[in-house]
């Protein structure tokens, strides 16, 4: 988030996790100290901070700051005109770090066609972390480029409309939504860490699985889908929280009954893969 400079949601997150109970005390000193530097080095954060948040949790960015960015890459650009070129070798041939998708967003600011081919035949023909596909086809998407994608996800082949490609959290499909309403119903007031992640989990999933069968799956809007999916969310958080598998209490709390197990346990084998892809990046 800081290296982002999203320091309104920065914050707001620290908060959040100082008002949680039964952690180790360190950890609340640790976050304590860092709001406070925050507070001390962002204090124009501070006072509009609901508004800051809500605008980086939505994307409702002022024209002014967009502008800005385009403008600031423009002008590193004129100034040195191989800086995309460096900014595409960042993406295409370094390891995928955060610099990686401040590269990507830099990108999205700078004129030229030969980047979108640069980005969508290296999309298109090599084997990449489905976050880092997806981060491509959102550049691709600002950039203004159009047109059908063909790539492989997991083990999918599929191809994808550039326009449909959602740049903000809400420009997902309203079905996305109500898994994690219905986790929050489960989980919002005796266990708010447990929900907190298993909304930061979905959001980066979601983004992973766009275009395949799972998520065109979800898009059925089917009861059974969403309680599969909700169920399959909370064992992966819990799991990863605490170390332990209780599958039978999490599908007992989500209804999910015998003729429902086999695409529970599916759901829940796509999310750990996920998981486990992320924590070898």
């Amino acid at each position: 988030m800081l290296e982002n400079e999203r320091y309104g949601e920065a914050m707001k997150l620290l908060r959040f996790l100082l008002q949680c109970q039964g952690q180790d005390e360190r950890h609340y000193e640790e976050w304590r100290a860092l709001l406070e530097w925050m507070e001390a080095a962002f204090p124009q954060y501070i006072a509009g901070s609901n508004n800051d948040e809500e605008m980086d949790l939505h994307g409702d960015h002022e024209p002014d700051e967009e502008d800005m960015k385009r403008r600031n890459a423009q002008s590193k650009l004129t100034k040195d005109p191989e800086y995309a070129d460096r900014l595409l070798k960042t993406v295409m041939d370094e390891p995928l770090t955060e610099q990686t998708m401040l590269a990507l967003e830099q990108l999205s600011y700078m004129e030229g066609s030969a980047i979108d081919q640069a980005l969508a035949e290296w999309l298109q023909h090599n084997e990449l972390h489905p976050l880092l596909q997806f981060r491509t086809l959102q550049t691709l998407r600002k950039r203004g480029m159009g047109g059908i994608v063909n790539l492989t996800r997991g083990q999918e082949h599929v191809s994808i409309e550039i326009d449909s490609v959602p740049l903000l959290p809400e420009d997902f499909p309203i079905q996305m939504t109500k898994i994690t309403e219905r986790v929050a119903g489960q989980t919002e007031v005796q266990e708010p860490t447990l929900y907190y992640f298993a909304q930061e989990l979905w959001s980066q999933f979601i983004m992973a699985i766009f275009g395949t069968h799972d998520y065109l799956s979800i898009l059925d809007e089917d009861d059974a889908t969403i309680d599969i999916w909700a169920a399959a969310l909370h064992q992966m958080v819990t799991e990863s929280l605490t170390g332990s598998r209780n599958e039978e209490e999490s599908r007992a709390m989500y209804g999910i009954t015998d003729t429902m197990r086999f695409r529970f346990e599916q759901a829940y084998r796509t999310m750990k893969q996920f998981v486990a892809a992320g924590m070898h990046e």
